[in-house]
């Protein structure tokens, strides 16, 4: 998938946060430690980034109509895959907290809360949307 690629699926899934410009893309994935994984049909993607023993997910996308099938499991799954290949042993990531989907899948995958940023996104109204912050470690 190309960074135009991304932005495109990335604006048909997100308002709060604001979706992800091609500019963004590009420069993310200009960086060594950022990985990128796709679905087949190139209908959903994550992006992760690991630094040490850490790895954070950057984002993950699903196309609105092919939600429910699976497909932010199996990339959450092959997201800590690669984040150990790479000598990850803990995983983090931030989700808008009204997000009850996300939050949901991120519970399924052992997620757990470890912290809040209040007012960190805004949503479509320009109202603040906490952030909550997730983690899971092997250790």
């Amino acid at each position: 998938m190309t960074p135009a690629d991304l932005a495109r699926l990335h604006a048909r899934c997100f308002t709060a946060p604001p979706p992800w410009s091609a500019a963004s893309f590009a420069s993310v994935l200009d960086n060594p430690h950022v990985f990128l994984l796709s679905a087949p049909a190139a209908n959903a993607f994550a992006l992760g980034r690991v630094i040490g023993p850490e790895a954070e997910l950057l984002t993950l996308a699903t196309d609105p109509a092919c939600r429910r099938q699976g497909l932010a499991r199996t990339l959450m799954a092959q997201f800590e895959a690669e984040a150990r290949a790479r000598g990850a042993d803990s995983f983090f990531l931030e989700v808008a907290e009204n997000n009850a989907p996300a939050l949901a899948l991120y519970a399924h995958c052992g997620f757990v809360r470890t912290g809040r940023r209040p007012g960190y996104y805004r949503d479509t109204s320009a109202q603040p949307v906490a952030a909550l912050l997730l983690c899971k470690s092997d250790g």
